[in-house]
């Protein structure tokens, strides 16, 4: 194998596993330092400056970046689980400071190009808050009475508070966006026709799956709700209230939602019924184990046959019990028990099997092609249409996700979006801003707290359950205050704080090898990467993640230095035990580069620092 080139960017960026998971490649470890010292307002704007909703998804972020921690891969205990990082990106958003005046001034004078969103979502304000500094104008249509798209329709307040919502749109509409709420677009060649320089489109997934086969379906049509429909309609008071007994249908996030949402409408017998084995349900973990306890049951293998109708309304449900059987490939068919068909009585039923995306209002005729699932034809990159000044992004681009992925979209469509605008290749992309810095202070001091917590993660306080249930807009979870942030922060691995090795210092002493508490260094010849992944010190089985190799060594012996990135701790023993500092602890920075970056700083703790003393001044 050759020497690993650690000036590659994304080399460490993959270590950092967190970030890398990310989808908007937020800089965890950094904003984690900062809230353990108490650094909360610079936190937040590292967060904002990647994600744009630190408060928002501090509540509601699906949360990819923690299956990825390195800490959940420690086994020192049964309980180990990796570090709340979506609870912590909530931290620094409660106790910020002033943040808007560290945010891009917005010039006065304008660049000439005006842009026109359709929907007010993640996606659409993550493009304006990334065009707005460059002096585009930013004219947004959308059919609600507020900013915030999905965010707004279809997450409950009592998980995402209005006045956080609020806050957090407000600060990209705020930086001057012309608005047009309670404006429904129902025709692309309208907006086509004002000759704007650009559109974006991000309009979500709005259409909810049905089942208007069902028997029964249309005669029960007043108490059947599609459930992304009926949590907007609650979203915007006018639903106040559901029946006693409450079936929700379907597995994911929004049933979880729909069946919480019903037991504060005055639902008492409030039940999850999914056709496939509760353990393939698409729902977050925590999201199901927040409704289960609020004694929301589930019931697995039931398949819907009928709803039962009686004197014209709706009574219940009947259900045909199945078993999951798999073939040789592992591909899943539902095959009936045969056991009786089970009827569940109901006043309502919440059906929340699935979201897909409808353009009704895109004719057909102006270049925009469309291609499988009714999904607009999209280069990945560039997010840029057919119709090449025609943009989409979020859920509309590529089906359902979530916010952060729409988030990332965002970024990288604000970027061709300026590209095209200005004449050039949008299939140019903007590489990332890093650095690499030594963090060594003293033969044992180190820049940042090395020091670990062996602790378990910590709880989020809930509100009290029979409180929390009385009302729809008390939030369940309470979020750590300052002293349980700083025992959670101080769980996290500085996974960021990169093991640099230089060979031309090595004495080959092994004293690394001896100190390192999981094995992952090794010194050993090279070879064909299989057969030296079986050769170290602790077979290095994770492919996914690289091996660490030096070029040869000083002292002639055909040996190479050999590390396991997936493995290490980022511990910094070896570097304090190398007696001729071979290894050096360099803490890792990686930005994605945003389009109004291009021509002004990276929003980091040191630029923050520069602007603070420049308002001082």
């Amino acid at each position: 194998m050759k020497p690993t080139d650690i000036k590659d960017p994304e080399y460490f960026h993959k270590v950092v596993d967190c970030q890398y998971a990310c989808p908007a490649h937020t800089p965890v470890p950094e904003y984690i330092r900062l809230i353990a010292a108490g650094k909360y307002t610079e936190a937040f704007m590292v967060n904002w400056e990647s994600n744009v909703f630190p408060g928002i998804l501090g509540r509601t972020c699906d949360r990819p970046c923690e299956p990825a921690c390195r800490r959940g891969r420690l086994k020192d205990t049964e309980d180990e689980e990796p570090v709340a990082i979506c609870r912590l990106k909530r931290v620094c958003a409660d106790h910020k400071g002033d943040v808007k005046s560290l945010m891009p001034p917005i010039p006065q004078k304008k660049n000439g190009k005006r842009v026109a969103f359709i929907g007010a979502g993640p996606a659409s304000l993550t493009v304006m808050r990334d065009l707005m500094p460059l002096g585009y104008d930013c004219i947004l249509y959308d059919d609600q009475k507020k900013g915030g798209g999905m965010m707004r329709s279809q997450i409950p307040s009592f998980r995402l508070p209005d006045e956080v919502l609020a806050e957090e749109v407000n600060y990209v509409l705020d930086m001057g966006v012309e608005t047009h709420f309670e404006t429904r677009v129902d025709s692309m060649k309208e907006i086509l026709d004002q000759n704007y320089d650009a559109i974006f489109v991000g309009t979500g997934a709005p259409r909810g799956g049905d089942l208007p086969k069902l028997p029964g379906r249309q005669e029960g049509d007043a108490n059947i709700h599609i459930g992304i429909d009926w949590l907007a309609s609650v979203a915007f008071e006018h639903t106040k209230k559901i029946g006693k007994k409450v079936l929700v249908l379907g597995g994911g996030n929004t049933a979880m939602d729909c069946c919480r949402t019903s037991r504060r409408l005055g639902g008492d017998d409030v039940r999850i019924v999914v056709r496939s084995p509760a353990k393939t349900m698409k729902a977050s973990p925590w999201e199901i184990e927040d409704a289960k306890g609020e004694d929301i049951p589930m019931f697995e293998n039931h398949v819907p046959k009928e709803f039962k109708i009686e004197n014209g309304k709706l009574t219940g449900m009947i259900f045909e019990l199945v078993e999951a059987v798999y073939d040789d490939n592992g591909k899943r068919t539902l095959v009936p028990t045969g056991e009786p068909d089970v009827l569940m009585e109901c006043d309502d039923v919440l059906i929340a099997i699935g979201q897909d995306n409808a353009f009704p209002w895109i004719e057909r005729d102006l270049g925009l092609e469309f291609g499988k699932w009714d999904l607009p034809v999209l280069d990945k990159e560039t997010f840029q249409s057919t119709l090449p000044h025609v943009f989409f992004g979020g859920d509309s681009a590529f089906g359902p996700e979530n916010i952060i992925t729409a988030v990332a979209h965002g970024h990288q469509a604000a970027i061709s979006i300026d590209r095209f605008c200005s004449g050039e290749n949008v299939t140019d992309r903007l590489p990332p801003t890093v650095n690499l810095m030594s963090q060594k202070m003293g033969v044992h001091e180190w820049a940042y707290d090395n020091d670990i917590s062996n602790d378990d993660r910590f709880i989020v306080p809930h509100a009290d359950k029979k409180k929390a249930l009385k009302d729809i807009k008390l939030e369940v979870e309470l979020g750590f205050n300052e002293q349980q942030a700083l025992d959670e922060a101080m769980r996290c691995l500085n996974c960021d704080a990169q093991t640099v090795f230089t060979e031309d210092k090595c004495i080959e002493c092994d004293a690394c090898v001896d100190i390192c508490p999981t094995n992952c260094i090794t010194f050993t010849t090279t070879g064909e990467e299989d057969d030296l992944r079986t050769r170290l010190t602790a077979p290095a089985e994770n492919k996914e993640q690289d091996l660490y190799i030096s070029g040869g060594l000083p002292n002639k012996t055909n040996r190479v230095m050999v590390k396991d990135e997936d493995v290490c701790l980022h511990c910094g023993l070896c570097a304090e035990r190398c007696p001729t500092a071979a290894w050096d602890m360099q803490k890792f920075l990686y930005n994605v580069t945003k389009t109004y970056n291009e021509k002004g700083p990276q929003l980091t703790p040191e630029t923050l620092k520069e602007r603070r003393k420049d308002e001082a001044a």
